[in-house]
């Protein structure tokens, strides 16, 4: 069985087409500035890497001729689009409606429309993608796994804010979470590893990147996660703020005279490390200066350290104890340091990391050491193999 993964951006299509028997990748790319004369396709198959401008006005556009690249006889990986046995889209919001992955339909496609408010950079493009594909391949069958549907299993009491109720109830304003198929991954992995039942586990996943959220998973279900009604929430970020008091908001706005709209970009892409830091919104230059003694880059690197510890550390409440703590994405998986600087927080819980274990980027790996008390590993996250295998498990259904 071959799938189709697709995640669409608002001017952009990430894309990998998974042998499902082998879990091998066949193929992969992305496709940037759609709608732009521009417009570029950046192809992987068979161990050649290929470049391509072609202009794509539309996402129709775009699939039509990432499709062709998987035909083209100088690097095909399938005689027919008849091969490939289904489709999975990488979708964002689902509101409450949607508590796991669906195969798509009208309602499904309703439902992101309705969402739109909460997403609306996202659930637009995850339109436009589902929409481009019945064109392309109309009858082909799709499944949407969405990143909020790991969370839904959050109990109320802990994703109701404590606001007037009637906002929650007109509005639907209440934490959602986000990350939720690499928080799935990780954690179905780490049971795998373990070779025990992910129901006889307490389980914390941190996914560190560009965006980065906590999530407590016990008994493989999501019971608390640090993002809420948006990505904005939690722990700070690379330019995204984390979690405040909300009258810096106002504050902010009657002091220098800003809109709404104004506040919002500066905490989604001015905060976080780089916002303390005034350098370049990169971990990787944050990370180095903070051990140059650039002391803004200091500062920004330990509160992002003791921000995650610190949640961490409350979601071992959430769950009364924790066996493992996951860390994954590009932060995670590849800066030692951070690592190493967050477990150190967290010895009062037994947790004890190993550093010459620790000292690796990208493997999937086991760093604590043999007597400590929570285990600690790094795996590297995989959605697409993880929508691929719900698209998977669906279509099989």
């Amino acid at each position: 069985m071959k799938i189709l993964v697709l995640n669409c951006g608002s001017s952009s299509l990430k894309y990998q087409l998974i042998n499902m028997e082998t879990e091998e990748v066949l193929a992969s790319g992305k496709y940037e500035r759609i709608g732009e004369q521009e417009a570029f396709i950046t192809h992987k198959a068979n161990g050649q890497k290929t470049e391509i401008k072609h202009t794509a006005l539309d996402h129709t556009e775009a699939i039509d001729f990432t499709l062709k690249q998987l035909t083209n006889p100088e690097y095909k990986v399938i005689d027919t689009l008849d091969e490939i046995n289904a489709i999975g889209h990488r979708l964002v919001h689902g509101g409450e409606k949607i508590s796991e992955s669906v195969i798509i339909d009208e309602n499904v496609i309703n439902v992101l429309k309705e969402c739109t408010d909460l997403a609306p950079l996202h659930n637009p493009a995850g339109i436009m993608g589902i929409e481009a594909c019945q064109k392309v391949m109309p009858g082909k069958k799709m499944v949407g796994v969405f990143d909020t549907a790991f969370h839904q299993s959050i109990p109320k009491e802990r994703y109701i804010y404590p606001i007037p109720y009637e906002y929650y109830e007109k509005y639907g304003i209440r934490k959602y979470g986000f990350h939720g198929t690499s928080h799935m991954y990780v954690s179905k992995r780490l049971a795998e590893i373990e070779n025990k039942d992910i129901k006889d586990l307490k389980i914390i996943t941190c996914h560190l990147g560009q965006g980065s959220s906590i999530c407590a998973v016990q008994g493989g279900k999501s019971v608390d996660t640090s993002m809420g009604l948006t990505p904005l929430a939690g722990i700070p970020m690379v330019t995204r703020s984390g979690d405040l008091d909300p009258s810096v908001v106002t504050f902010l706005m009657k002091k220098e005279n800003l809109s709404a709209n104004e506040v919002e970009n500066i905490l989604n892409k001015k905060s976080g490390v780089q916002g303390i830091s005034g350098l370049a919104p990169d971990f990787r230059v944050i990370e180095t200066a903070s051990v140059e003694n650039n002391e803004k880059a200091l500062i920004a690197m330990n509160t992002f350290k003791y921000e995650v510890a610190s949640y961490i550390a409350k979601y071992a409440v959430a769950m009364n104890g924790v066996d493992a703590i996951v860390f994954t994405g590009g932060v995670g998986e590849n800066q030692i340091n951070i690592r190493k600087g967050i477990c150190e927080q967290l010895t009062f819980m037994g947790v004890d990391i190993d550093e010459e274990a620790n000292n690796c980027r990208g493997e999937e790996k086991l760093v604590s050491k043999s007597n400590s008390k929570v285990k600690v590993y790094i795996i590297p996250t995989n959605e697409e193999l993880m929508i691929a295998q719900e698209t998977q498990r669906l279509i099989k259904d």
